[in-house]
């Protein structure tokens, strides 16, 4: 896989994010996946991110902004920096309450890949100023 092919597909990946489909980022994603979450436990495969996904559309509502995607020359690595422009829409368990509170958020993830498509995600970003932005 070439840097061009890895930068496309996770390109693909946050196209999908920011058009709500969540079958569009599965297709992105290799059978052997893993999602490592920002303060909180790893989720394999592609169903437990699948759950994970609409959990995240019930209770939060985001677009990415300003997106930078990276690539190794092996294309085997990549990463992504954006802005996460967000509603939030319904209480998290053990966040603050949801009153359709509007955040804006730096973020980032990194990625493995294999074969075209995306085995591992690792989100990044600073809870407690999310946190601080909802609880104003």
């Amino acid at each position: 896989m070439s840097a061009g092919s890895a930068r496309a597909t996770v390109q693909a990946y946050y196209a999908a994010f920011n058009a709500r489909d969540i079958p569009g980022m599965l297709a992105c994603l290799h059978d052997d996946f893993a999602h490592h979450v920002n303060e909180g436990a790893r989720r394999l495969g592609k169903q437990a991110f699948a759950e994970f996904c609409d959990h995240m559309s019930a209770t939060y509502n985001e677009v990415l902004t300003d997106l930078v995607v990276f690539a190794d020359d092996t294309g085997t690595r990549g990463a992504a920096e954006f802005i996460v422009n967000g509603t939030y829409l319904k209480t998290d368990p053990g966040l603050p309450k949801a009153r359709g509170q509007r955040y804006v958020l730096p973020a980032g993830g990194f990625f493995d890949l294999k074969d075209g498509k995306i085995t591992r995600v690792t989100t990044y970003y600073n809870l407690q100023d999310w946190i601080d932005q909802v609880s104003a």
